[in-house]
Order: C-alpha cells, then sequence, then structure tokens
C-alpha cells in the first residue's frame, strides 16, 4: 500500500513538473501584465504566480481531466482580483509602474483585458470567473480599450504669443 501511495506521488510530482515547465512562463507573463510590473522586475507577479501554482498542485488529484493551465489560471485571476481589491480599494487606480502601457487602467480593466485578449477566455466564461454580468464585462472591456487607444492627455499648455 505505501509503495503504490509512493508511486502515485511521483507521478503527481513529475506531472507537476512537467506542467509547470510548460506553462510558467505563460503565466508568469500573464502574471507580469496583470500586476503592471515591469518584465524584469515582477516580484509581486511571481508570489501571484507562486500562490496559484501552489494551489494548482495541491488540487492537482481533484482536477480530474480538467486541463490544468485553465485552473491555474483561474487561481491567478481570482487571487489578483483579491489581492487587488486589497490593495487599491474597490480597483481604484494606483499606478504600479508608470512605464508600462497597461498602468494608465485599474486592476480591474487589466484583469478583463488580460483574460479576454491576452489568455483568449471567452466573455461569458471572463464574466463567470469574475461574477460579472456579461454585458458589464463587454463595457469594462470597451473603456479599457479606449483608454489604451486613446489615453489622457495632461493639462493643456498654454499658447506661447510671440510679441508683433
Amino acid at each position: 500500500m505505501r509503495e503504490r501511495r509512493a508511486s502515485q506521488g511521483v507521478r503527481r510530482a513529475r506531472e507537476f513538473e512537467a506542467f509547470v515547465a510548460g506553462a510558467a512562463g505563460r503565466l508568469l507573463h500573464t502574471a507580469t501584465l496583470l500586476t503592471a510590473e515591469p518584465r524584469d522586475a515582477n516580484p509581486r507577479a511571481r508570489r501571484l504566480l507562486t500562490q496559484s501554482l501552489a494551489h494548482t498542485y495541491a488540487s492537482w488529484d481533484r482536477l480530474h481531466g480538467e486541463d490544468p493551465y485553465d485552473s491555474a489560471r483561474r487561481q491567478l485571476a481570482a487571487r489578483f482580483q483579491r489581492t487587488a481589491w486589497h490593495q487599491y480599494g474597490s480597483f481604484g487606480r494606483r499606478r504600479t509602474s508608470p512605464d508600462h502601457v497597461l498602468a494608465a487602467l485599474t486592476p480591474q480593466e487589466r484583469l478583463i483585458l488580460v483574460l479576454r485578449l491576452y489568455e483568449g477566455v471567452a466573455e461569458e466564461q471572463a464574466a463567470a470567473l469574475l461574477g460579472l454580468p456579461a454585458e458589464r464585462l463587454r463595457a469594462i472591456c470597451a473603456r479599457a480599450m479606449a483608454t489604451l487607444l486613446h489615453p489622457p492627455r495632461g493639462p493643456a499648455q498654454a499658447l506661447e504669443v510671440a510679441p508683433s
């Protein structure tokens, strides 16, 4: 009995290691986009990924044919949503890295854009994951895209008139 459990544990560990070897890079990039940190200095993204992978490993035996990448992505989104709520208060604006293009967005807008556009999650699936109606998700996504495509400009600069 012990030998069987030990071999199952070894098999489980090998399967998870293979999954991490194949998916960790993309998941780290997703986490980096969510946190709007620079690619080479992303401690919050790495912490978020580590926690998500730890949860995925803990529930590895309960996945039963489910795609482990989907499970890890759900965990990543849920953890980001929870931490963003506590850090930013009702998904308010807080710039994490002014150089990052996604820093102009609220955490909720970043989460929706990353899920929809980078990860390719269907609108209905993303809405269900975030607990939002599909119409609300669509509106937030459109607002975020408008912000990225037409960034707000700084204060209007006064025109200098040359004396005649």
